[in-house]
């Protein structure tokens, strides 16, 4: 049966990709239809539910610069917040909270509801309409036919999705929900390298039945952060603390004596696992020397008992999941009310993608998420978010857009992804950023809102918000400039400076000083400072104690985008460039890199080598 009308774009998959691309794409203006196989899981946090963390903190914020949903659901469903690393500086420091599974399916699901050009359906999607190098279409398990100038992948762990709990395995996309059998096996039929990964989930357990004062309680900062930059604390649900315990060598025993039993380690799982979200398995096996491991017991939401032990990832069969479980310190007569498991499925080489998430054979294909070998639902986010706003900027004809590396985490993320490719779940940290002093969960907004507005994704409250803000960071810093701090105050900055003044000074100089904060200048009275909010105070200091550092950081960035683009052609020999290792030339020739920027961030190739490339091109520039 083929539906009369045809749409822009299309987005398959109601996860965290698929949701931010469908709302990016109808910011945009796109008329959009989000295909999902369960409308009540809409948003669904299919492991543990938490959003945000080093590096994944850093995409939610800059989501949210693009008037994206993953922060301000956060800050509805959070029922925890911290900052970690909070006693270090502003590039490394990030926020997470453990977020209730219920009120952020609701928050999200409402967002889809109230956006308008978005229509929501309930079908899964079997097959795809190919017409030479474009996708028409698809087709849906009920066997309509929907046409689209653009369609959007974003299938998570469902494409030939197989779940396994110890030696027993069986189809599906998650615990409950089916595989997608015959879309995988109709992309497996495109010129698309594919692979398998392998990711996995705890056992679930009965609160009830854990005896907490054998834990440490961990409770959320105070005051509690806020994650969107138009979020408030008012927006938050009750908070609640989560809690510590940890292995006993007997846990150690009983896994180690079942190890046979292990799917992965009995060579049943083919795919790779992630290497920063290990199984409890893994952990005893590859950190043999340690005689405990930590476990964050986490609560599921504040309607239900159940929850979430961070750390304890397993694929063992469900009796040894009840045995070793009863070892954990207060754990003694836990009730498992979801066995833990792991999933194996099919992603594409990331290689494969231009850097606007399109697929290099079929140009108006959008791969975003767990597809393209990532981890993680704010990797998922982001990228949704991209490949979703690009799906709709080609129906209309207009230029495509992603991030530099130097302009966000997301555009790291996606670099990494097409020039490197992935053989194991990618996940983000502030580590991956060359440029993380600039790219800081503090000034997503001051670097991403104003590009997001000239590309259609940012709405009129967001804009006023953000301008209002910018403008009182620059009124700010002016009047800092202006401001003479006097010798004569020593006495009222006495608690505050190490060293007291030796002569008169601008009030901007004495903030880059790093035990002086904004309000303490702001307490002198003599000053007549204005009060500022704190994220407006806080970026004033951030700037100024920093702006030596970042200015250094942007000459590097200027020094090496001169060099950034310089095109490396298709047919480039690399066993024709005198002086390179055999290491460095092999890497070159399967990789291929497009430009030197994306030779440079390829592992082991060095800055000499680059220096070597340059010169043969150069030589033969000049001799052609």
């Amino acid at each position: 049966m083929n539906l009369e009308k045809h749409y822009d774009v299309i987005v398959v998959g109601g996860g965290h990709a698929g949701t931010e691309a469908a709302l990016a794409a109808a910011r945009i203006g796109a008329q959009t239809l989000l295909l999902t196989h369960n409308m009540d899981l809409l948003g669904q946090m299919s492991c543990n539910p938490a959003i945000g963390g080093i590096g994944k903190g850093h995409l939610v914020k800059e989501i949210d610069a693009l008037d994206g949903a993953m922060a301000l659901a956060a800050d509805k469903a959070g029922i925890q917040f911290r900052i970690l690393n909070a006693s270090k500086g502003p590039a490394v420091r990030a926020t997470r909270a453990q977020a209730d599974r219920v009120l952020y399916r609701q928050a999200i699901r409402q967002q889809l509801q109230s956006q308008p050009n978005l229509t929501l359906f309930q079908q899964a999607v079997d097959d795809l309409l190919v017409e030479g190098s474009q996708v028409t279409g698809v087709i849906t398990q009920m066997g309509l036919t929907l046409k689209a100038r653009a369609i959007v992948l974003t299938v998570g762990t469902f494409l030939g999705g197989k779940i396994h709990v110890g030696m027993k395995q069986h189809a599906g996309g998650r615990a409950g929900d089916p595989p997608a059998i015959a879309l995988a096996n109709r992309l497996r039929e495109l010129d698309l390298p594919v692979g398998r990964l392998k990711t996995g989930t705890p056992p679930r357990i009965d609160g009830r039945s854990l005896d907490y004062s054998q834990m440490t309680v961990q409770p959320g900062d105070e005051p509690v952060p806020v994650f969107s930059y138009l979020g408030t604390q008012a927006l938050h649900p009750q908070q609640v603390p989560c809690h510590i315990t940890h292995t006993t060598s007997l846990t150690h025993e009983i896994i180690q004596a079942n190890l046979h039993q292990s799917p992965m380690y009995a060579g049943v799982i083919e795919g790779i696992g992630p290497r920063y979200c290990p199984s409890i398995e893994d952990k005893i096996v590859r950190f043999a020397d340690k005689s405990s491991h930590q476990i964050f017991v986490e609560p599921e939401g504040l309607t239900t008992d159940e929850i979430y032990p961070n750390g304890i990832s397993t694929s063992l069969p469900f009796e040894v999941q009840v045995q070793f479980v009863r070892t954990i310190r207060g754990f003694e007569n836990a009730h498992i009310t979801r066995p833990g498991y792991a999933i194996e499925y099919d992603y594409f080489d990331p290689r494969g993608l231009t850097p606007f998430l399109q697929t290099k054979p079929l140009t108006n294909l959008f791969f975003a998420g767990q597809i393209n070998g990532t981890t993680g639902y704010e990797e998922a986010a982001a990228q949704g978010l991209i490949a979703g706003m690009n799906a709709a900027l080609q129906t209309q004809d207009k230029e495509l857009w992603c991030p530099r590396r130097d302009e966000a985490y997301v555009g790291v993320l996606i670099d990494d992804l097409i020039t490197c490719g992935t053989q194991e779940p990618y996940r983000m940290f502030t580590s991956r950023a060359e440029y993380r002093l600039m790219l800081r969960e503090d000034n997503a907004d001051l670097r991403l809102t104003e590009k997001g507005r000239e590309l259609g994704l940012v709405g009129e409250a967001r804009w006023k918000a953000f301008c209002e803000k910018r403008e009182a960071i620059a009124s700010a810093q002016a009047r800092l400039k202006d401001t003479v701090v006097r010798v004569t105050h020593n006495e009222a900055l006495s608690t505050v400076l190490d060293n007291p003044l030796q002569q008169d000074c601008k009030a901007a100089e004495l903030l880059k000083r790093p035990e002086v904060r904004y309000n303490d200048l702001q307490a002198i009275s003599a000053l007549e400072l204005p009060t500022l909010s704190e994220d407006v105070a806080e970026q004033v200091e951030i700037q100024s104690k920093y702006a030596g550092y970042i200015e250094r950081q942007m000459l590097d960035i200027e020094r090496l985008r001169k060099h950034e683009n310089t095109q490396l052609p298709a047919t480039l020999d690399y066993s024709k460039v005198s002086g390179l290792s055999t290491e460095v030339m092999q890497k070159l020739t399967r990789i291929k890199p497009a430009t030197l920027g994306q030779a440079g961030r390829i592992s082991g190739v060095t800055p000499a080598a680059l220096s070597l490339l340059l010169v043969h091109l150069k030589k033969h520039r000049e001799s052609a």
